[in-house]
């Protein structure tokens, strides 16, 4: 087999852990499940998904490793997902949740700016660097290991991550753009976004 059976079950509870702790990944998909409704929810989770196959093999080839013994380039990735989640929580401030006038995310935008989300987020990169390589076997191909435990992440964020956009977007037809309910979510959405940033950052 590609990967012993027994480092599998031994992934899966380091794997779920990540997927359900809050980040930059499930904030994205939450505000775009309230922007777009559930398709764009769903839309975002899985161009995040996809970010996870592409660290997962970045780091089988080795060149996450290269990123992490590289500082300097560790740190463009970094300011890079600063200067996005700042993006973000301002087109998030800037645009209302719910209501016939809220302008909605285009599924496939949604999974674009979900997928570049993924990419900048350290979050992902230092798990992957620090926690996958305890579990591969280097007497085995490297590469289909990294490959099988970043399928796992993967369809674990898409699932989890795919019903918290769910779960947003059938909220957003309870809101009506503009309340009181409406601001309040829209300002402690793009605040969650901000804070992230300022935590990045230092």
């Amino acid at each position: 087999m590609i990967v012993d059976p027994i480092m599998i079950l031994a992934f899966v509870p380091a794997g779920i852990a990540l997927n359900i702790t809050p980040g930059p990944d499930m904030l994205f998909c939450m505000a775009q499940g309230l922007r777009g409704g559930p398709r764009a929810g769903w839309a975002a989770s899985a161009g995040i998904t996809v970010g996870a196959f592409v660290h997962a093999a970045l780091a089988g080839l080795g060149l996450s490793a290269l990123v992490a013994a590289v500082p300097a380039a560790f740190d463009v990735i970094r300011w890079i997902g600063v200067a996005y989640l700042i993006y973000v929580a301002f087109k998030t401030l800037r645009s209302p949740f719910g209501g016939g006038d809220a302008p909605a995310l285009h599924p496939m935008m949604a999974a674009r700016q979900g997928f570049i989300v993924n990419m900048t987020n350290p979050k992902v990169i230092l798990f992957i660097l620090a926690f996958v390589p305890q579990f591969v076997d280097p007497s085995r191909a490297v590469l289909p290991q990294f490959l099988v435990f970043g399928t796992m992440m993967a369809l674990g964020g898409l699932v989890v991550n795919g019903l918290v956009g769910q779960f947003a977007g059938k909220l957003r037809s309870r809101l009506t753009s503009g309340s009181p309910m409406e601001k309040t979510l829209r300002w402690l959405t793009a605040s969650l976004f901000g804070g992230l940033a300022v935590r990045l950052a230092l």
